[in-house]
């Protein structure tokens, strides 16, 4: 009769790798995810500095009281903001749909339905991007209107507001080189110039209005 080798309760070699495969699988850092509400956070946040720090700039280019200004900063906060959710809701939301069809013709699938992938940490997060971009841009658009809201005189109260969204601009342009391992004082010159364009066309062509007849 042949003998019983008797079972070994030590695992092997191959067990031991694939349940460290597995646990190094679990604690991933899903990069995509994060750089996908990264990017809205950080593209949101120069919109509403910029938006409205030019919008505000226009205001006083007609207007030499803070209450117009104040006004069309907020007014421009608010819808600013409400585009910038809905844009970047609709955009990641065909983006999710278009990666979830793909996958459903890669894996034969046909009952795949929203978070029910098994990789799900890799589709793009609609009510995430959506939150950081509209939650940004009133970030930024806080900047000018805090810079303008306590100040009286008129030439100050404009030179404060290009001053500070100057400073805005530089912060969040070594912030998105940073966050795309990018040259960061390119970055920044880039940032800054696009923003003093925007303010000087818009407070440019509304003093013209104002020149030509066109009473606020």
């Amino acid at each position: 009769m042949a003998a019983v080798e008797p079972c070994s309760l030590v695992p092997n070699q191959h067990d031991q790798k694939q349940t460290q495969q597995d646990n190094s699988n679990n604690n991933v850092i899903d990069y995509s995810q994060r750089a996908q509400w990264l990017r809205a956070a950080v593209m949101g946040a120069n919109d509403g500095l910029v938006s409205i720090a030019s919008l505000m700039m226009g205001v006083g280019a007609v207007r030499r009281d803070v209450k117009p200004m104040l006004l069309a900063g907020f007014a421009g906060s608010v819808a600013g903001a409400s585009s910038m959710a809905i844009g970047e809701f609709v955009s990641v939301y065909t983006q999710y749909e278009v990666e979830v069809a793909q996958r459903k013709r890669d894996m034969n699938e046909k009952d795949v339905e929203f978070g029910g992938l098994e990789n799900k940490r890799a589709l793009p997060n609609p009510l995430q991007a959506a939150f950081a971009s509209a939650f940004s841009f009133v970030v930024g658009a806080i900047v000018p209107l805090l810079a303008a809201a306590f100040i009286i005189d008129y030439k100050i109260r404009l030179m404060v507001v290009v001053f500070v969204a100057s400073l805005a601009l530089v912060v969040f342009g070594w912030v998105g080189a940073l966050l795309g391992k990018t040259p960061k004082i390119r970055s920044c010159a880039r940032v800054l110039v696009g923003g003093w364009m925007a303010m000087v066309i818009t407070f440019g062509l509304t003093k013209l209005l104002g020149f030509c007849g066109l009473e606020l």
